[in-house]
């Protein structure tokens, strides 16, 4: 599989764990709205290399969640804000559109120097 997206979590907000128990987490880049940076993991903006698709995976520090869904806006997000929403319910409708939903596993915990990749 090749890698069109890669990047690694710089820092926590402190309120992350109010997600905790929802099955999903949200990154953003530096210049998150002061009322949502505390809820994100931040990453830096970095470039897609080709277009996100259903059957992608998501692999987040070795292990690999196949996408099932992306929201209309969820790529064009993560590319020029670092934003996207990372869903672990498996729906194959986005409701979200700045989402991308995967499988339906366990939430993984993120630390700084988590990778995050995706890849094709």
């Amino acid at each position: 599989m090749a890698t069109i997206y890669k990047n690694k979590i710089k820092n926590i907000g402190s309120e992350v764990s109010a997600f905790e128990g929802e099955p999903m987490f949200i990154l953003f880049g530096d210049n998150a709205p002061d009322t949502l940076k505390d809820f994100c993991y931040t990453v830096d903006i970095q470039p897609v290399s080709e277009t996100i698709e259903v059957g992608h995976t998501v692999g987040i520090d070795g292990n690999e969640y196949k996408i099932t869904a992306i929201g209309n806006v969820a790529e064009q997000n993560l590319v020029s804000l670092g934003h996207v929403t990372i869903v672990f319910d498996g729906s194959t409708e986005a409701s979200l559109p700045g989402s991308i939903y995967v499988e339906s596993l366990e939430v993984p915990k993120l630390s700084i120097g988590s990778e995050i990749l995706i890849k094709k």
